[in-house]
């Protein structure tokens, strides 16, 4: 049995004698744009200065103890994805964003052996210019709420004695030797967790029903099968704090009686599934996980399942078939999972987020977890902000925030069409994917939680959040999520299968001008039966997008198909093509090129072109030299 207390004091006695610590984020983002070459460049130019580097803290004997100038590690996801790489030095807390290698030599000279502060390097306010020194300061930071992300992209992802030395695994260890089966359960009941898989159902509600069901052996799921469209929530924390998982699923486990769990991640997720699998890996050998969890007697393992992409595995009866080695198709419920599961066994499915966030839970007790967020939906959510916003990533704020709040202070506001901040440019946001639906101004002061977005039509869902600027065409917003729900529904049921099938016809109809009045009724109500008769959520959400659309932008559906005519210009079939007069020098070039004789103009005198007879074959375009013609 490990002993977590001597793990925790002699790291911390290691780590006081660090002078320095440099954080580089080692995220899939930013791994993507060079941080690991910047850690590289930062080491040699640590070395070079004749400073003591380590990049590895262990809980050694005290007398293994050894100063050192500096220590370096690569977390996980810092959440600030629109400025990285990003690196942090404590505990001057000082953030540097964009950072290249060549900025190494820099960085160490001045801000690591000096503490001075690079102007060039720290986030600026792109309206009022103003420079921040990190995250106590910056705008993006101190308006959320971290608590699951808390420790993701503060502590090394590789470093179990860091967990330990946050707190982690004490929870799982009170669980273990302090707690029965029932107290844990009601426990989570009083703290009022709910899933942020999207269904919003009572964590401990869910275990209870898993504890009293019968059987001899019994299952614990992770559920990382992330796929939608913009979110990277459940892959940020596996990567970042694969741990906290690790000690949700350990706590989960005890509330049920489970001695065997499986984490099931998408195999587009390499960095994730290699972190996870390390981690517990570690974590089996310090006698965490296994044949004695904790000194009780009780047994734990854990294996790591790749999914090979498919979007309805992240609903839980296919996902619970695709391990069992068969097609991920869903099941009708009843049988809930919590009944008859994995190898027709009592499992209790939970995904990502919400597993990081059971240890804190108890650590912090339900009186104290339930001060947080909305009477019923407290705590916090994660959010990955995306689309037409200044400051895109990965965000956690309190249930009950506002739409407002979140686009315009968080997010730094709004980008219009042509990059600059401009919040009247504010047009929709899609919450919830393509399960979910789209919030308008209308909605900016609505509080979001399970329930406000359930009243409109909208959900939660994992926690996708798409910014969209007066730019964007919500017609064809509408098309591209059910082009992706459409291609990956997974047959087995007549509406989902032919259902958003047609959906997307009609939608492509519209796009073309192909469509009529009546198309739109037929879209609706089609968009209804999908909903109403779908076997799993998959196709029960499928239609939302088109729904919520057709609710609140009926009009630009009406001028695509009465005027024939996209508003936004980005529907090219019903975009006019026309001819600037102030460029157009009457060269009479594209007159003699269009195939169907719609553009008149007498020489040296702009031209113009007939909408009605043009074809739009793009003949014009190609044959302007003088880029007049779009």
């Amino acid at each position: 049995m490990p002993n977590l207390e001597q793990i925790r004091d002699r790291y911390n006695e290691a780590r006081a004698l660090c002078k320095k610590r440099v954080v580089i984020c080692a995220g899939t983002g930013c791994i993507a744009n060079g941080s690991l070459k910047v850690f590289d460049a930062i080491k040699n130019a640590v070395a070079l200065a004749g400073m003591e580097v380590t990049v590895s803290l262990k809980s050694e004997d005290p007398k293994e103890h050894k100063h050192h100038d500096v220590y370096m590690i690569g977390s996980g996801c810092q959440g600030f994805c629109q400025v990285g790489p990003l690196v942090m030095i404590e505990p001057n807390g000082i953030m540097y964003g964009h950072v290249k290698p060549e900025d190494a030599e820099e960085i160490v000279s001045r801000s690591v052996a000096k503490d001075e502060l690079i102007d060039r390097l720290i986030y600026q306010d792109p309206v009022s210019g103003q420079g921040y020194k990190g995250p106590e300061e910056i705008p993006f930071y101190t308006k959320q709420s971290r608590t699951g992300l808390k420790d993701c992209g503060n502590v090394d992802p590789k470093n179990v004695n860091e967990y330990i030395a946050h707190g982690g695994y004490f929870a799982a260890r009170d669980a273990f030797t302090q707690m029965s089966s029932e107290e844990v359960c009601k426990l989570y009941q009083d703290s009022g967790l709910r899933g942020r898989g999207g269904g919003g159902f009572s964590t401990g509600l869910k275990w209870d029903f898993a504890r009293k069901a019968e059987g001899d052996k019994k299952y614990v799921v992770c559920n990382g099968d992330e796929g939608d469209p913009g979110a990277f929530m459940d892959r940020s924390i596996l990567e970042g704090n694969p741990h906290s998982v690790i000690e949700g699923m350990l706590i989960a486990a005890r509330a049920v009686g489970a001695d065997e769990g499986y984490v099931y991640v998408r195999m587009e997720y390499p960095l994730a599934c290699s972190r996870i699998r390390e981690a517990i890996k570690v974590a089996t050998e310090m006698g965490i996980l296994g044949d004695d969890v904790f000194g009780t007697g009780q047994s734990f393992h854990i294996q790591v399942m790749e999914g090979a992409g498919a979007f309805v595995c992240g609903e839980e009866t296919a996902l619970l078939s695709s391990i069992e080695g068969r097609r991920g198709m869903p099941n009708p419920k009843p049988p809930f999972p919590a009944q008859k599961g994995l190898f027709g066994k009592p499992t209790v499915i939970n995904n990502v987020e919400t597993l990081a966030l059971v240890p804190i839970v108890m650590q912090q007790g339900p009186e104290t977890y339930r001060k947080v967020g909305t009477a019923k939906s407290p705590g916090t959510k994660t959010f990955a902000l995306t689309g037409h916003v200044a400051n895109t990533g990965l965000i956690e704020v309190p249930f009950g925030t506002t739409i407002r709040e979140i686009v315009f202070e968080i997010g730094g506001g709004v980008l219009d069409k042509d990059g600059k901040i401009n919040n009247d440019a504010f047009k929709a946001v899609q919450i919830g994917g393509p399960s979910g639906g789209c919030l308008t101004r209308e909605h900016l002061d609505l509080p979001l939680d399970f329930d406000s977005l359930g009243s409109i039509g909208a959900m939660v869902g994992s926690g996708g959040m798409v910014v969209m600027n007066d730019s964007t065409c919500m017609v064809e917003t509408a098309r591209y999520f059910m082009t992706f729900t459409q291609h990956e529904s997974c047959g087995k049921c007549v509406p989902c299968r032919e259902g958003t099938r047609q959906m997307l016809e009609m939608l492509e109809d519209v796009t073309k001008g192909e469509a009529t009045e009546a198309t739109l009724d037929l879209l609706e109500e089609t968009g209804r039966t999908v909903k109403l008769t779908s076997l799993c959520g998959l196709g029960k959400s499928a239609p939302n997008p088109v729904l919520s659309t057709l609710r609140y932008f009926r009009d630009e559906y009406e001028a695509h198909v009465k005027a024939r005519y996209c508003p936004t210009k980005n529907c090219k079939a019903l975009t006019p093509i026309t001819i600037d007069p102030e460029i157009c020098v009457g060269c009479t070039l594209c007159k003699r090129v269009c195939p169907v004789g719609a553009i008149s103009g007498e020489v040296k005198k702009p031209h113009k072109i007939d909408p009605m007879i043009c074809i739009k074959c793009g003949a014009c375009i190609s044959a302007c030299k003088f880029k007049a013609i779009s």
